[in-house]
């Protein structure tokens, strides 16, 4: 076969690729998505960039995608630069003054607006706010009620963390309805004023819920939910799902990762899917073609 006779074919097949997507272009048209970010896919401007390629090809197919982000690994970095020590329980960060600090800053000032301009860049228009703007997010602090490694559970005061008391849509509405893709850090207020600090996944949950979203996308950097020989479980409903976590199957931070998605599904979201977000264009795969790329629940 010759260099232009391969070239052709390469061709070919993409324009393959491109008609067996249809259906779910069609199926997925102006209906929002909600993704949450982060992890081994944030790992570095590049993956960066191609993710928020993928975000503007979905918006340009027709979909309202609505992004929330994480950014542990970089907060935690800062924090090491500042000589300010982290301290963890059961996956959540203990979070006093000084960490809030520099947990807004580097969520804020730095994640946020470098997500919101790489998908200005890829041609879209994204606009990156903190669930503290315009009172988006109303959070109350975490009653600290947590589990450990053994599953006994223990109360711990865990500071300026919180939990989505309240979402107020009508920023991320106006943002969308004016043909923007909202870019949200995970910060929410309280009615008194005091800024929490939430976990990703959970306010991806709450806003997907509040939005009426057609799916709820969660970036993990593992497969998906595996079962007993460690292999990939494509779908599972939601009761399977709640049997595996109580047979130990599901277990550590999945569990949250999945109650999100119950949770989720159970105030109206049409399916939750935690997808692997080591894979290159997960998103696309998982919305536009067949086999998708993680753990659909329902």
């Amino acid at each position: 076969m010759t260099k232009s006779e391969s070239e052709a074919k390469n061709w070919l097949n993409n324009a393959d690729m491109l008609t067996q997507a249809l259906p779910y272009m069609q199926k997925y048209a102006d209906s929002i998505v909600v993704i949450k970010y982060g992890g081994n896919a944030m790992k570095d401007s590049k993956s960066i960039k191609s993710f928020c390629e993928d975000v503007a090809l979905l918006k340009q197919s027709g979909l309202k995608p609505v992004i929330v982000h994480g950014g542990g690994p970089q907060i935690g970095n800062m924090l090491e630069q500042l000589g300010i020590e982290t301290k963890f329980e059961s996956g959540m960060r203990i979070t006093d003054e000084k960490t809030l600090d520099v947990v807004e800053m580097v969520l804020c000032g730095g994640i946020n607006k470098e997500i919101a301009s790489e998908i200005n860049q890829s041609g879209c228009k994204a606009i990156g706010i903190s669930g503290k703007d315009a009172s988006m997010i109303i959070a109350k602090k975490h009653d600290g009620k947590i589990k450990d490694e053994s599953n006994i559970e223990k109360i711990v005061d865990l500071g300026f963390v919180g939990i989505p008391k309240k979402i107020n849509t009508e920023i991320i509405e106006i943002s969308i309805n004016n043909d923007f893709i909202p870019v949200i850090a995970p910060l929410g207020i309280s009615e008194d004023g005091k800024t929490f600090n939430i976990n990703a996944d959970t306010v991806a949950g709450a806003i997907a819920f509040s939005l009426n979203a057609k799916r709820l996308l969660i970036l993990t950097d593992v497969q998906g939910v595996l079962d007993d020989d460690d292999d990939i479980i494509e779908e599972i409903s939601k009761e399977e799902a709640l049997a595996m976590i109580e047979k130990g199957i599901i277990s550590g931070g999945m569990i949250p990762k999945v109650n999100t998605c119950i949770n989720a599904l159970e105030k109206g979201v049409s399916a939750s899917v935690i997808v692997d977000g080591r894979v290159k264009h997960a998103i696309l795969l998982e919305l536009f073609t067949q086999h998708g790329a993680g753990t659909l629940i329902r």
